[in-house]
């Protein structure tokens, strides 16, 4: 997907949403900002959608997102994935025993992953210079067969999990313990790209952004 004279820039750091976006062919360019998270939200829907704002937010305010050299309007996307079980959120493992602890208590069972996604848009005409925002976030669930003490810490030697949300990635090394999912898998990985695309198309048919 291609949008005329709008820059796409996704605002993560995730090389499995790099992915997920060039698959379903999107033209975008990625800068990534060490915005210090905060969060004042207690849903998990609702925390995914605040993060993914702040890193969209920070990204859209650094001084190369505006300065393209062209006329061009901007398109900035963020996104934050978290998974929630026992009504405990769970974000990135701390360390090794973190990984561990987040594992065992998703061992067995069923659970949530919520992925949110910002985008904010700003035309670069000097009559209008207003960001437009749209946010939304997509929840799957996950069910995990049992791990053994054993699994687990053969899980977390491959070093996989240190880097994503509740300790383990469905298209690694963790897939063997995955029994099933209810929605939508790339919101695992961690963009729902799917839902993107739809949101993306029927907003900006919405705002008639005709110079898109």
């Amino acid at each position: 997907m291609k949008m005329k004279k709008t820059r796409i820039i996704l605002a993560s750091a995730s090389p499995r949403r790099r992915e997920l976006l060039a698959q379903i062919g999107m033209e975008f360019e990625v800068m990534v900002s060490n915005v210090e998270e905060r969060v004042t939200a207690t849903l998990p829907g609702e925390v995914v959608q605040e993060l993914s704002g702040q890193k969209a937010e920070a990204v859209l305010a650094m001084p190369q997102a505006k300065e393209s050299g062209t006329d061009a309007s901007i398109l900035v996307i963020g996104a934050d994935t978290i998974v929630a079980c026992d009504n405990k959120i769970l974000g990135k493992p701390a360390d090794e025993e973190d990984a561990k602890r987040m594992l065992r208590l998703l061992s067995g069972r069923t659970h949530e992953v919520y992925t949110g996604v910002t985008m904010l848009f700003s035309p670069q005409s000097p009559a209008d210079g207003s960001v437009r925002r749209h946010t939304f976030f997509e929840c799957t669930k996950v069910c995990f067969a049992p791990m053994t003490e054993a699994e687990i810490a053969e899980y977390v030697a491959t070093k996989d999990p240190m880097d994503k949300a509740g300790a383990y990635g469905i298209q690694g090394f963790c897939a063997r313990y995955i029994k099933g999912i209810e929605g939508d898998y790339n919101n695992v990985v961690g963009l729902p790209v799917g839902r993107l695309y739809q949101e993306l198309k029927g907003w900006l048919e919405n705002e008639e952004s005709s110079d898109i």
